[in-house]
């Protein structure tokens, strides 16, 4: 351990030699956010928009990834971050409300421009379209999706931070963290602590609200039909709580269920507030590495409203 008063004894120039020379000195130099200046540690106050994103992308597993739609939808890797905001959806509202922070930057977990892989052409001539992307270029805003890196990262960054907004940590499964075994309540109760936590104002459901349920099989953000009828049929939970589903597979299938005798139900949150938490445990993990740079989450809720 060298002693950094040695600067004061031996000058300025032998100490900066001296540290430079020792073990270590130039993997903690590869870690952003740390430089050397005038002879002591300073903390970088800035960083570039590809610095951030690789910041992420090297604590996941087998990354980067050569397919994958986590991607710039706009802005560039070189342009240096005033701010960041963190959200699920790019929405024009998120944008302006990046804007008023003085934020360059949006990490959001699903598409910008209304398709899986982003694609515009198809979008060239939408009025929707082209004011969305004109207002993100004229205010020099990028925009990266991490969805998959987020997943992929260990533990996977939405499901610990839905599970914590949901207060279930210490139930989870160690082996499968899809489970979550709970002292029994009722599917009401279910519901109702599910809102208030993750602050929806209402949801769909099926099944008896006064039957009691104990183990849940949590499925945030569009795991698809097959994902969730297969984890439900093998997995035996009480509920299965999902965000998002095509009506006419999953839905259909509880139904069915409900009728062979299960008392298997459903909960369906929505998209966007099931997996906006994910995005929450972003900022949490980013800001300790980023110093200088403030890093904000916007929720972008459901698009949706309930007559």
């Amino acid at each position: 351990m060298i002693d950094i008063s040695a600067e004061h004894h031996y000058g300025r120039r032998y100490f900066v030699s001296m540290i430079t020379k020792s073990a270590g000195l130039s993997m903690f130099l590869s870690v952003p956010g740390v430089s050397l200046a005038k002879g002591l540690w300073e903390i970088q106050q800035s960083f570039t928009v590809g610095e951030v994103m690789d910041l992420f992308i090297k604590e996941v597993p087998n990354a980067p990834f050569e397919k994958t739609v986590d991607t710039l939808k706009s802005g560039s890797r070189e342009q240096v971050v005033t701010g960041i905001v963190t959200t699920m959806f790019a929405t024009i509202g998120i944008i302006r409300k990046a804007i008023a922070l003085k934020a360059n930057f949006i990490i959001a977990h699903e598409p910008t421009f209304y398709n899986h892989a982003d694609n515009t052409g198809w979008l060239e001539n939408d009025e929707v379209y082209k004011y969305k992307a004109d207002l993100l270029k004229k205010n020099k805003i990028a925009v990266w999706r991490c969805h998959d890196y987020i997943h992929s990262h260990r533990p996977d960054g939405v499901r610990t931070g839905v599970i914590k907004a949901l207060a279930w940590e210490k139930y989870a499964d160690a082996d499968n963290p899809q489970i979550i075994t709970l002292p029994p309540l009722t599917l009401k109760d279910l519901i109702i602590h599910a809102k208030e936590k993750l602050g929806i104002a209402s949801v769909r459901y099926e099944g008896d609200l006064l039957q009691s349920c104990r183990r849940l099989l949590v499925l945030p953000g569009a795991a698809g039909g097959t994902t969730q009828i297969q984890s439900a049929g093998s997995l035996k939970p009480d509920v299965i709580i999902v965000g998002e589903l095509s009506e006419w597979e999953t839905a259909e299938y509880i139904r069915d269920a409900r009728l062979t005798g299960s008392k298997i139900a459903l909960i369906v949150l929505g998209h966007a507030v099931s997996e906006e938490a994910g995005m929450e445990w972003m900022v949490d993990w980013l800001q300790p590495k980023l110093p200088g740079v403030k890093v904000t989450h916007i929720a972008s809720l459901n698009p949706l409203s309930f007559f």
